[in-house]
């Protein structure tokens, strides 16, 4: 009896220590609840492990340091936020030139002038690069005229032939003197041989592992995983997106076919924003500094256009959502169009809701879809929230012609983002991200007749038959929309 009543006693006390823990991410509490309720303490035990939402940033990144002095080891947010905003009040100051985006966006204006964290440089030029060949065709072109540093930071780099093509051109840079530091998540780089790195080493290159996935599990922060893609050249040239290193983004995956995806290259000030997250993922990774006084790190105004940018970064955490912020603010000001596409739709209650509310007020909105997924268990998860938006009256197309990862949206042909962030809970809360935010016709035309390129390959989804799958369909989508915040 004595022994029934201490089992029950521990069976309710995981419950109250996850109400606890997780009254305010009520997505991830009731997923954690059921995965308790169905496997009582070992759900528990993996809760505890990969589950739990993580400290601050700054408190979280704090690795074995190589660097004699202790004091120098960690990047101050202070006086970054500093030069942040001495640079952001000389933009407020003249926030005439920024034409109209003040009534346009109030919102986003707003976040931007009251945050030393939002930084809107006005000195670009971009390029908006649509798939993987014509992206890696770029970057090695501008790689191999670095003359000071390469930075990579990647979740995934792969040792296969395209991964071959950056280890050439990398060893035969570092050897020349051009120094090459690379950043790669310890889970997303998970099969990268060691060979390959040992390639790296013997030609000079850095590495450095963000999270590996040994440590990270003992510091329980297995689920937490750095899914940026950056590279920095000379600290004036920079790329993002949603295409990391790997023979998949050309097409060579067997089961997903032909990859469609989006990335971007900038030239001008808003590399600096690049090169400061690149410090601070490295600060983490290697548990050592990088001289943020170097010239070469930051060249100085090298303005090259006259393109507005917007870098938007973001860590696990609940209390500092930047990337959330800015999608509401930049979706709550939609009048005419939203258009987006990305590969997992698992959103926000706030995105989903504002996105809800766009097409209810006459809005004409737009998302595209995979048709095939890389995960069935995400695709499944995915689909649970399409008859939430077709009842608002989103219109939802699922790309045919292979496997759509673009991470797109446009809003009024007014504002654009790119970057590595999917509209899905992993990516605004368990993640390390970054979003680029473009104000430009340019690149936003660029963006739109890829959309509507895309549009030509895909079926749209009747809400008529939609709703009459198939019972067990239901079902299936129903058990992955709640256990949806884990995956």
């Amino acid at each position: 009896m004595i022994m029934t009543i201490m089992i029950f006693v521990l069976y309710a006390a995981q419950f109250a220590v996850l109400l606890m823990l997780e009254h305010r991410r009520q997505a991830h509490l009731t997923a954690w609840a059921l995965v308790i309720l169905l496997l009582p303490f070992i759900g528990f035990v993996a809760y505890w492990i990969i589950g739990r939402r993580p400290a601050p940033y700054r408190q979280q990144t704090k690795y074995p340091s190589t660097s004699p002095n202790e004091s120098e080891r960690h990047f101050s947010t202070n006086q970054k936020s500093a030069e942040n905003q001495t640079v952001c009040s000389a933009i407020h100051s003249s926030a005439e030139s920024f034409g109209d985006m003040k009534e346009r966006f109030p919102k986003l204006m707003a976040l931007i002038a009251n945050s030393p964290d939002f930084l809107l440089t006005n000195g670009n030029q971009t390029r908006v690069l649509t798939n993987g060949e014509e992206t890696y065709d770029v970057m090695l072109k501008e790689m191999s005229k670095a003359k000071h540093h390469i930075h990579l930071d990647y979740y995934t780099i792969r040792g296969d032939a395209t991964g071959q093509l950056f280890l050439a051109l990398l060893t035969e840079k570092a050897k020349r003197g051009v120094e090459v530091k690379i950043i790669y998540d310890g889970v997303g780089t998970l099969k990268l041989g060691s060979v390959f790195l040992e390639k790296l080493h013997a030609s000079g290159c850095r590495t450095a592992c963000f999270a590996p996935p040994f440590r990270s599990l003992l510091n329980r922060r297995l689920n937490f995983r750095n899914h940026r893609k950056i590279l920095i050249i000379d600290g004036v040239t920079g790329f993002l997106g949603g295409i990391n290193i790997g023979d998949e983004y050309v097409g060579h995956d067997p089961k997903l076919g032909f990859w469609r995806d989006t990335h971007l290259m900038v030239k001008g000030d808003s590399v600096g924003e690049l090169q400061h997250l690149f410090m601070e993922d490295w600060e983490a990774a290697a548990g050592e500094a990088m001289d943020r006084q170097c010239s070469n790190y930051f060249p100085g105004h090298s303005a090259t256009g006259d393109e507005k940018v917007l870098i938007v970064s973001s860590v696990p955490s609940v209390q500092e959502q930047k990337i959330v912020e800015v999608l509401h603010s930049v979706l709550m000001a939609a009048q005419s169009g939203i258009l987006a596409s990305t590969p997992y739709f698992i959103p926000d209650p706030i995105i989903a809701a504002a996105l809800a509310m766009a097409a209810r007020s006459g809005i004409e909105v737009k998302l595209i879809l995979p048709g095939v997924s890389d995960s069935k268990l995400v695709l499944l998860a995915t689909l649970s929230h399409v008859q939430d938006m077709l009842d608002a009256g989103v219109r939802i197309y699922r790309y045919r012609k292979g496997f759509i990862h673009a991470k797109v949206l446009i809003v009024d042909d007014s504002i654009a983002s790119v970057g590595s962030a999917n509209l899905d809970l992993r990516s605004l809360y368990s993640n390390y991200e970054l979003l680029a935010f473009l104000f430009d016709p340019k690149p936003i035309n660029k963006l739109r007749k890829d959309f509507e390129d895309d549009l030509k390959l895909c079926e749209a989804i009747d809400p008529e038959r939609f709703v009459r799958r198939s019972r067990k369909q239901k079902v299936a989508e129903g058990i992955m929309h709640i256990l949806s915040p884990l995956l």
